[in-house]
């Protein structure tokens, strides 16, 4: 996949995230944002232990996984 169609699985991350992640968003935009981060922490996440997913499904995964995470870290840091 291209980086237009990673940045749109991020997209699509975030604002899943932001759904998951009750008074743990930032509104629709950064959120968003995030979610495109998210795809790469994700990865670099899953990669350390070693699992891979493949296609749009586990590449969405992967990205929802780490925007959850990089939302978590953010609003612990806005603390």
């Amino acid at each position: 996949m291209g980086l237009i169609g990673s940045i749109i699985i991020g997209i699509l991350a975030g604002y899943l995230a932001g759904k998951v992640m009750k008074g743990g968003g930032y509104g629709l935009l950064l959120n968003l944002l995030l979610g495109v981060a998210g795809g790469f922490v994700g990865g670099w996440l899953f990669g350390l232990v070693g699992i891979s997913w493949g296609g749009i499904i586990g590449q969405l995964g992967t990205a929802v996984f780490g925007a959850i995470v990089v939302l978590w870290v953010a609003s612990r840091l806005k603390r």
